[in-house]
């Protein structure tokens, strides 16, 4: 899911890249000098995820190319640590491939392809924390008590909390006050959403760790080393099977593995790598569970850079997997695209090249008990011609993952970042808007008892489709204000209408009998170009969006009226020590149970405001 254009990202790539060795003369070990580095990297604005673009262009050249035999796979590069990537580069074998990368570029590839920020491997760990929980009651059923359990309350993805279980009224949102922040050991992006359940936070960082967190205070109760970092967030559910074990935390990494780990201890019961063939699968979305089986859906950072000769373009494809919550054991999985890529063509160095490909999926799978099915949406294809499946909404079986139905949204979206200056004959023949939908599809009923499917798009069309009729559309209507910006991570829903943060900036009320647009606020006065594409959280009477300049604003459902604003970029001081300030907030939104807001600030994946802080609001 790009959230930048695709000029934009070439051209920090290509600024990246000519930066020259501002940084080279830095010859300690990189985790003795990380937290200068990662300064440098936050003066830079260089995001973390630029360095898959650099490995395309620079490196894939030999690794990957079966004509260089001796050059490691990438599969093989991913399994190894980034300062071992990063030694490689500057002193080791590949310093003579390595010689035209600044260095920060060299620590931006070691990272992305490692799946860790550099130097984090130890400093994350909760044991070198101070704020030890001094007590440990054991965990209990995450159905028995208020929580904002995973993406959204219920597994509809409606992102609304209950009077009950929020314990936060619309008067009391302006009381608002932090409580307590904790900050992300030498982290850069807050890129995973908190989840609360059993009175505890559970949340991931960027630099591979997650952490069970007591909710009122902040103390910590554990930490867990993943294989790679995090986006999404994590879920909380009964598990069998493993004496001793009552419940699990659920999650995936960015590459591409599935996990559960003891919700009580951190102790690891199960990891299943759910993608083995496509290196360049990842989730950056959260998984979704439901009566013993979780729903995995998987992305790609393919795109980045594949436009590079010597990259065999493209063999990606979006997939959704069910695993037995118990065991990790894949029970089925589905491709977006069903027919498997294949050899079409070679380019002008002789490389080959595959279609179809594309429509990773970047959203959190929605659950449709009643009809037995799961929806999603997909993104754009990376070859052309685009699938038909690509820019769609995605309906499969629970059981078996057999398509149902689609509905493409967006036509003819073939993309590849760079190819719309500067093509290559990588390029597709003809360049598309890049229009995924990387929301999740919501399933909500309305006023009359009418289930219907609302889905918010990048050009900011919402779309209400019939569930019962495959899909059918029952009106689309734009709500963007400013050109084709419209609707990234999600609104929130509630009571017939949904409430939807922009990229353009502001926010709109939608009635969603008909699509009719009740208001919209914007949250500027100066002409600021912010964006609130961020996923929208939900209260009776309240919805809550964050920004790329850094604000949380609380909004009044009724008016449009901002009732609450904190500015999440000042630094603050943290219950575990580390210095910590918040950033932009893109894909990330807040969660809110039992009387406390949690939002976790920062986003440079690929431009952006650096940040590395959860926040714990309360209004006592």
């Amino acid at each position: 899911m790009k959230t930048i254009s695709s000029v934009s990202l070439s051209l920090i790539l290509s600024v990246f890249l000519a930066a020259g060795h501002a940084f080279a003369a830095d010859s300690d070990a990189p985790e003795k000098s990380v937290r200068t580095v990662q300064d440098y990297a936050k003066q830079a604005g260089v995001g973390t995820e630029t360095g898959y673009g650099i490995f395309q262009q620079h490196c894939m050249v030999c690794h990957g190319n079966p004509n260089v035999p001796k050059a490691p796979a990438v599969a093989t590069l991913r399994g190894m640590s980034p300062e071992k990537i990063y030694t490689a580069l500057t002193t080791g074998p590949m310093q003579i491939q390595g010689k035209d990368l600044s260095d920060l570029a060299k620590r931006r590839v070691s990272e992305s392809v490692s799946g860790r920020l550099l130097g984090t491997s130890t400093s994350g760990d909760a044991k070198n924390m101070p704020n030890q929980c001094k007590s440990h009651p054991p965990v209990t059923n995450p159905a028995s008590g208020p929580a904002w359990n995973g993406w959204s309350p219920g597994v509809r993805n409606t992102r609304f909390q209950s009077a009950k279980a929020a314990g936060l009224t619309a008067k009391q949102v302006p009381k608002l006050k932090l409580k307590w922040a904790f900050g992300y050991p030498d982290g850069i992006s807050a890129l995973v959403q908190p989840s609360v359940s059993s009175g505890r936070v559970y949340v991931g960082t960027d630099g591979g760790y997650i952490y069970s967190l007591n909710g009122k205070t902040g103390c910590v109760y554990w930490s867990y080393k993943t294989k790679a970092n995090l986006r999404g967030a994590l879920t909380v559910a009964p598990i069998k099977g493993h004496p001793g074990v009552k419940y699990a935390v659920y999650f995936g990494d960015l590459h591409a593995n599935a996990y559960a780990v003891d919700a009580d201890t951190g102790a690891e019961i199960w990891v299943t790598k759910v993608e083995k063939e496509d290196y360049t699968a990842r989730q950056t979305a959260a998984l979704t569970y439901h009566d013993g089986v979780i729903y995995v859906p998987m992305s790609s950072w393919e795109e980045f850079s594949a436009k590079t000769l010597d990259y065999p373009c493209c063999r990606s494809r979006g997939t959704v997997s069910a695993l037995d919550a118990n065991t990790g054991k894949l029970l089925w999985k589905t491709y977006d695209i069903p027919e498997a890529p294949k050899p079409v063509r070679k380019n002008s160095k002789g490389v080959q090249l595959y279609a179809p490909s594309g429509a990773a999926i970047w959203n959190t799978p929605t659950l449709d008990l009643k009809r037995g099915a799961v929806y999603f949406g997909t993104g754009d294809a990376t070859t052309y011609p685009a699938a038909d499946t690509s820019d769609s909404v995605m309906a499969v079986d629970m059981k078996t993952g057999a398509i149902r139905w689609h509905y493409q949204v967006t036509k003819n979206d073939s993309f590849l970042v760079g190819c719309g200056q500067n093509r290559t004959d990588n390029c597709p023949k003809v360049q598309g808007p890049d229009w995924d939908i990387p929301c999740p599809p919501v399933l909500t009923t309305l006023p009359g008892g009418k289930d219907v499917i609302i889905v918010g798009t990048k050009p900011g069309d919402v779309l209400a489709l019939d569930p019962d009729k495959k899909g059918k559309v029952i009106w689309r209507v734009n709500v963007a204000e400013k050109g084709e910006r419209g609707i990234q991570w999600g609104g929130a829903i509630h009571d017939g209408y949904g409430y939807f943060g922009l990229t353009g900036g502001g926010m709109v009320k939608v009635r969603l009998s008909d699509g009719r647009k009740m208001w919209y606020a914007p949250f500027t006065s100066n002409g600021q170009d912010v964006n609130n594409g961020a996923p929208t959280s939900a209260i009776p009477g309240v919805a809550f969006v964050g920004g790329s300049d850094g604000k949380f604003n609380a909004v009044s459902m009724k008016t449009g009226k901002v009732i609450w604003s904190y500015d999440t970029t000042q630094t603050v001081p943290t219950v575990n020590k580390v210095k910590a300030h918040g950033g932009s907030i893109n894909t990330v939104g807040a969660a809110i149970a039992d009387g406390m807001v949690f939002l976790g600030s920062g986003y440079n994946v690929v431009a952006g405001k650096p940040g590395n802080v959860l926040l714990a609001f309360s209004p006592n």
